[in-house]
Order: structure tokens, then C-alpha cells, then sequence
């Protein structure tokens, strides 16, 4: 049983066949995967702190190098274009593992500095790829027919068919100046609201409101519209149910009710939601993520017997070491790790001690192994990082009180730990579909494990200003962005450590998640939908229903089905990630001091609607406009 996909794979031939060389690691690949880990790294982390989301970049990166070093360098190497989406979603993953645990420590207003950030997140990153390279001809290679990475493959679809050319990175560039020119024209130069909202007639404190974002409408378009109506659902439950019953409830208090210090007589509806709901919304996000963790555990456990067992018998195997079968020096993996955990067991910087420099280890190449594998099975959108984040948050922050480290230093060691977890995990798990990228198309591994340092080592030197700066702009945690995983994160520990969280709404968020497994629903998507305004559900859900409208038309003709998603993601991807980029460049300028006055409408609410409603149109005209594939040649 275990010998079929060690024989299938050795007769696998990749697209460009091992006996062939094609420049691979070239200047020219690093010097513009440097730039595209840099933007998607800032891209991503505005996202995530927003809506506690992240989107893959892997196949909007391999349109773009496409696009630049095929048609605008005349570079015929496929090889080239895989380094570069390889070392774009290094930045990625180092943003994705960042906003997710580091904003904690800007919400104890400990303004961490650039150096501690980087330090965190290189250390992290290094030892995501690090420890994936020993498990690369395991589960890439001997398991290629039983492990089918999604995102890999799709990026390895578009690298091969983008050989002939084709309209994929007009697309791209489309929605990459859409989404950048309605941010700069609302947030930037405030020419135009870039939220509506409206109370519900005779409904004291119901509210019902939408950014008019285009990357929240790209989000609910590459998510679909389940997951999307299931994060609606949230908001509603929220916005609709709970805020108003909370107001009707406390109409008649004259004191206040921990942990507001205002009477809810005196709260509007985001009073309630800032004060009430947000914990509820927390303990909900909690227990989703530990749900999603304890439902993946058969898996967990599968996965990881089977890789030791794999690794066990790897010295019995005879390698054949050709050029497409070359990782990194096992000496020199092994030795990085050691180095990074004694570092980290000594270092002045994080002073997470022996403690946690073992606890980075065990849970690292524990949680490391099996991401490696789920996303393997799942993809990485479905790759329970939270749940594993908050499991090694728990115990770490446990073991750390039982040992005498407590109060603030106890809760900064015990973050650290779990922001190091968090970022090796995303790494791990990029570089694994970027690994069966380049497994399918004919790469070599230890260039493209190369190529993952490099933009880690880009991406953790830059993520650290980009947070200062999104910090003193916007403030993180605010309204602006919430940042709801790493708020997540900080109760966790802050509950541990102080016991003063208002736990009867944290076990209310906590039942609530419950009811909702039993419903047949995904917890943590609702979930996330309770904690968020109803505000950033309700585009996403409009992007959910284009996706929907578009499949409807299209459910007669699978090719064309398969065309017209392509290219509605493709501008879906570039509407996120323009307009992303230009929310950090705006946050740069106000960091920077400059001032642009509104001068228009600044509060008219159907200009905004107009504006978002031409975006969603123009989703929707392009995606149905697609017709005989996006990858051929126009």
C-alpha cells in the first residue's frame, strides 16, 4: 500500500524534464520576487488586520511574473517564473503568521521596535522552511498521487498554460488599478464615504451597514458564497439579534454593566458591539478555532504517524539525485535549526528562555509536519493555523504562570512563543504548495528553498515597519482594523494570566460556537462574522452572490464554468491587492504627516454605493465576458 505512490511518483515526468537546465535562481527572478514578497506581504497584512483573512498570492504572483518576465524581458524560462511566486508567498506567509499573534503586543501599548519584530518572525520563518525541507520527497514526491496540495497545482496549471501567452495578467492589472484608484479616491483623497449604514425602521439600535470596499467584494468572490453567507450570518446574528436585545434589556439601568463603564441606556448600537459584543465575538472565535483543530485530529495524528513512518524508511531508499530531486543539505538544515533554537534559548531580545525555545521546537515541528500535510489534502484557506496557534498559546501560557512568569512579562514571552509558532506554520505550509509547484513543473528544490529564505528573509525585515506604521495611522485593534485573530490572541493570554476577562461573555461566544457545529455550519466563519462589524460581512457576501450568479449562468458548460472563475478571481486577486497596497501607501502618508482634506460629498452615502455598485458590475461583465479561457492568447 505504501509502495504505490513511491512508484507512481518515480515515473512522473515534470514539464521541463530533470535532464534539462533553464535559468532558475537568476538575479533578475530574486530581484522582482523581492519586490512582489514586499508588496504581497504589506498587500496581505492590511487585509488580515482587517478582516482577519488572508488570500493566496501564489497564482496572482505567477501572472505577474508572467506578464513582466515573459513579456516584458523576453524570458522564456518557466523555472524563473516559478522562483518568483515561491518568494512572493513568503511574504505571504510571514505577514499572514505576523498580524495574527504580533498586533497583541501594540494593544498593551509595549510598541514593540522593528528589531524585535523581525527578529520574531525571521526566527519563525526559517524554522517553517527549515523544517519542512527534510519532509519535501515524503510528501511531495513519494505521496504526489495521495496528496494533491490544490494551490499548488492550480499554480503550476497557470505557470505551464501561461506559455502560450493570454489575457490572465490584464486581469490582474485591471483589478490591481480598480481597487487602488477607489481607495486612493475615498481614504486617500476623501472625495467620498467608503461606508454606508442605515438603521432599521422602529428597531432601536438594529443596524445594517457595508464598506464599500472592492477587496472585501474580491474576498466574497474567491471564498464563494457559502462561506460568505456564513459570515453574514454572523454579522446578522450580531447587528440584528444580540445588539438590540442587549439595548432592549438595559433600557432601564442606571448603573453600568462590567465590562462597560457607561449604561447601556447611554450605548448606540457600536457601543454595545465595542463593550459587549466583541468579547462574545472572541470567545466564539476561540472555540471555532479549538473546534476546527479537535475535528481535524484524526488527520492530525494519521498525518503525522505516517510522515515518521516515512521518514524511518527514507535511509533504506535509493535517491537518485538528479537535478529535480536536490533539497538543501540535510547538515545544514538540521544545523540551522539548532543554531535558531539556542538562539532563541538565549537571546536578550524576545527572553522567551529554555522554556520556550523547547516548546518552539516541540510544538514547531509537531504543528509544522502537520500542516505540511493537511494543506496537502485541504488546501491552505482550510489549514487550521489558528486553532494550532491557540493550542500552543494555551500551554505555553500555562506552563509559563506554573513556573513563576507572569504579569506583563509572562504574557509577552508567552505571545512570542505562539507568534513564532504561528509564522513557521504559514511558511510550512506555503512552501509546501510552492514545493509541489515546482515539483510539477520541473524545478529544483533546494533553489526554490533558497528562493522561500530569501523572501522571508525581505519580507520579516520589512513587516516590522509596516506594522509600526499601519500602527500610528490607524492603531490596531481600532475600528479601522480590528485585527481579530491577534485580539483573540491577546484575551487568551491576558485570561490566563490576570483572570479579569468577563468570562460570561466569553462562554456565551463559546456556546454560541457550539449550536453552531451542531447546526451543520463552520463555526469559526460565523464566528468571525459575530466579531467583525456586520459592515465588512455584507460586501464580502455581495462578492459570494456574483461568484454564485456567475456559476448559475455557466453550470451548463464546464469549461466554460472553469474560464469564467479563472478570470473572475484573477480580478478578484487584483482588486484585493491594489486596493491593499494603496491602504498601506495611504497609511505611509498620514504616518508621514501628510494632510489631504476631504473636498466632496465626503458625507453623501449614494455616491459610495454607486461606486461600489460600478465595481460590482464590472466583476461581473468581465467574468461572463470570458469565453474561450483566460490563458489563450488574445
Amino acid at each position: 500500500m505504501e509502495k504505490k505512490p513511491t512508484d507512481s511518483s518515480a515515473s512522473f515526468v515534470p514539464y521541463i524534464s530533470a535532464s534539462r537546465t533553464l535559468p532558475e535562481l537568476t538575479a533578475v527572478a530574486i530581484s522582482l520576487g523581492i519586490v512582489l514578497a514586499v508588496v504581497f506581504a504589506a498587500a496581505n497584512a492590511y487585509l488580515g488586520l482587517k478582516i482577519g483573512l488572508t488570500v493566496s498570492a501564489s497564482i496572482p504572483a505567477a501572472v505577474i511574473s508572467l506578464a513582466v518576465l515573459r513579456g516584458l524581458f523576453r524570458r522564456k524560462s518557466i523555472l524563473e517564473n516559478n522562483i518568483v511566486q515561491t518568494m512572493t508567498t513568503a511574504g505571504e506567509a510571514v505577514a499572514a503568521g505576523a498580524i495574527f499573534t504580533i498586533p497583541a503586543l501594540y494593544m498593551w501599548d509595549l510598541n514593540p521596535g522593528q528589531q524585535m519584530i523581525s527578529f520574531i518572525v525571521l526566527v519563525g520563518g526559517f524554522l517553517g522552511v527549515a523544517m519542512m525541507v527534510p519532509l519535501r520527497r515524503l510528501l511531495i514526491v513519494k505521496e504526489h498521487e495521495t496528496l494533491p496540495y490544490p494551490e499548488g497545482t492550480a499554480c503550476a496549471e497557470v505557470l505551464v498554460s501561461g506559455e502560450t501567452g493570454g489575457r490572465s495578467a490584464r486581469m490582474v492589472m485591471l483589478g490591481f488599478g480598480v481597487g487602488g484608484l477607489v481607495k486612493a479616491l475615498g481614504d486617500g483623497l476623501m472625495l467620498f464615504r467608503t461606508e454606508i449604514e442605515t438603521a432599521v425602521f422602529k428597531f432601536k439600535n438594529a443596524v445594517i451597514g457595508m464598506d464599500t470596499y472592492p477587496a472585501l467584494l474580491g474576498v466574497g468572490y474567491i471564498i464563494g458564497p457559502r462561506i460568505a453567507g456564513q459570515m453574514l450570518a454572523g454579522g446578522i446574528l450580531a447587528w440584528l439579534v444580540l445588539i438590540p436585545m442587549i439595548g432592549f434589556f438595559g433600557a432601564g439601568a442606571t448603573g453600568s454593566i462590567a465590562p462597560s463603564q457607561t449604561p447601556i441606556s447611554q450605548l448606540d448600537a457600536w457601543g454595545i458591539w465595542g463593550d459587549y459584543i466583541r468579547y462574545i465575538g472572541a470567545g466564539a472565535v476561540a472555540a471555532g478555532g479549538l473546534i476546527t483543530l479537535v475535528k481535524t485530529l484524526p488527520m492530525l495524528f494519521s498525518s503525522l504517524a505516517a510522515t515518521l513512518r516515512g521518514l524511518a524508511t527514507r535511509g533504506d531508499e535509493k535517491v537518485t539525485l538528479d537535478r529535480t530531486n536536490r533539497d538543501i543539505p540535510a547538515k545544514w538544515v538540521f544545523a540551522l535549526i539548532l543554531v535558531l533554537i539556542i538562539l532563541l534559548a538565549f537571546d536578550p531580545i524576545t527572553k522567551v528562555g529554555i522554556l520556550g525555545a523547547v516548546a518552539i521546537a516541540l510544538f514547531g515541528f509537531l504543528f509544522v509536519t502537520v500542516a505540511s500535510r493537511i494543506v496537502g489534502l485541504v488546501g491552505s484557506s482550510s489549514s487550521p493555523v489558528s486553532g494550532m496557534t491557540i493550542a500552543t498559546l494555551l500551554i505555553v501560557t500555562v506552563l509559563y504562570k506554573l513556573t513563576g512568569v507572569s504579569g506583563t512579562a509572562g504574557m509577552v514571552t508567552a505571545l512570542t512563543v505562539g507568534a513564532i509558532v504561528c509564522v513557521a506554520l504559514a511558511v510550512a505550509g506555503d512552501i509546501s504548495q510552492d514545493l509541489k509547484t515546482g515539483y510539477l513543473v520541473g524545478g529544483t528544490p533546494w533553489k526554490q528553498q533558497v528562493a522561500m529564505m530569501i523572501g522571508v528573509l525581505v519580507s520579516g525585515l520589512v513587516i516590522g515597519f509596516i506594522l509600526n506604521v499601519l500602527n500610528a495611522s490607524y492603531g490596531l485593534g481600532s475600528e479601522q482594523l480590528p485585527a481579530p485573530k491577534a485580539v483573540l490572541m491577546r484575551l487568551i493570554v491576558e485570561g490566563i494570566m490576570s483572570e479579569n476577562l468577563p468570562w460570561d461573555l466569553i462562554f456565551i461566544g463559546v456556546a454560541a460556537a457550539i449550536v453552531f457545529e451542531f447546526l451543520g455550519l463552520n463555526s469559526l466563519t460565523v464566528a468571525v462574522g459575530i466579531y467583525l462589524p456586520v459592515h465588512v460581512s455584507t460586501p464580502i457576501m455581495v462578492g459570494g452572490l456574483v461568484r454564485w450568479f456567475v456559476e448559475f449562468i455557466s453550470r451548463r458548460n464546464e469549461g466554460l464554468l472553469k474560464s469564467r472563475i479563472e478570470t473572475g478571481t484573477l480580478l478578484a486577486s487584483g482588486l484585493i491587492a491594489g486596493e491593499s497596497l494603496v491602504g498601506v501607501i495611504i497609511a505611509i502618508l498620514i504616518w508621514a504627516g501628510v494632510q489631504v482634506p476631504g473636498t466632496l460629498a465626503v458625507q453623501n452615502h449614494l455616491l459610495p454605493f454607486i461606486v461600489f455598485l460600478a465595481v460590482t458590475i464590472l466583476l461581473t461583465v468581465i467574468s461572463l465576458r470570458s469565453k474561450d479561457g483566460i490563458t489563450q492568447k488574445s
